[in-house]
């Protein structure tokens, strides 16, 4: 196991990502940010916190469970479990920052837009990664990256936040 990031450059990359949003946005004016669960509602809510540390205002923050829009449902378990999404504020003609921890094939990202149209149409949806590793299997791209890792298919990339994780925030790799 090689550790990539440690809590202080994980927290530069969210540090960077929130002026990013911001700029490209020329503010935060109908931004919301959705993290797609688990580890996405977190960096979400740190990304949150550090715009409102910059603008003094405070975004509307949703949670987005893909367990029922995954290609791969059956692959995962036979009993899926459905953790449901909290979205408690209208979408419509927003501007979606949404969040999610790696991207890889593109699949995660592909089910989480599935699920935000089934919802209503936003204005646009922007993507966040903490890390992007590469290897897409479909079109995507985000528009906002922690750190680019490439990584060979055999290798996986694990984010652990202390939020969930019970141990201090690292990205690391390690073979397959």
């Amino acid at each position: 196991m090689k550790k990539l990031l440690d809590e202080k450059s994980i927290e530069r990359s969210i540090t960077r990502i929130s002026h990013e949003i911001i700029e490209k946005n020329k503010g935060i004016d109908n931004i919301v940010l959705i993290g797609i669960k688990t580890r996405g509602i977190y960096l979400a809510k740190r990304i949150a916190q550090q715009i409102k540390n910059f603008e003094n205002k405070v975004l509307n923050i949703g949670e987005l469970d893909i367990s029922l829009y995954r290609d791969d449902l059956q692959k995962i378990s036979e009993e899926p479990t459905i953790n449901n999404s909290k979205i408690d504020f209208d979408i419509k003609n927003k501007i979606i920052i949404l969040i999610d921890d790696v991207l890889y094939t593109g699949r995660t990202i592909r089910s989480a837009l599935d699920a935000i149209i089934d919802i209503d149409r936003p204005k646009s949806i922007q993507l966040a990664v903490l890390i992007d590793r590469g290897h897409r299997e479909l079109p995507i791209r985000p528009d906002y990256v922690g750190k680019n890792i490439p990584t060979s298919k055999d290798e996986i990339i694990h984010v652990n936040l202390k939020e969930i994780d019970d141990v201090e925030d690292s990205v690391t790799i390690t073979k397959k």
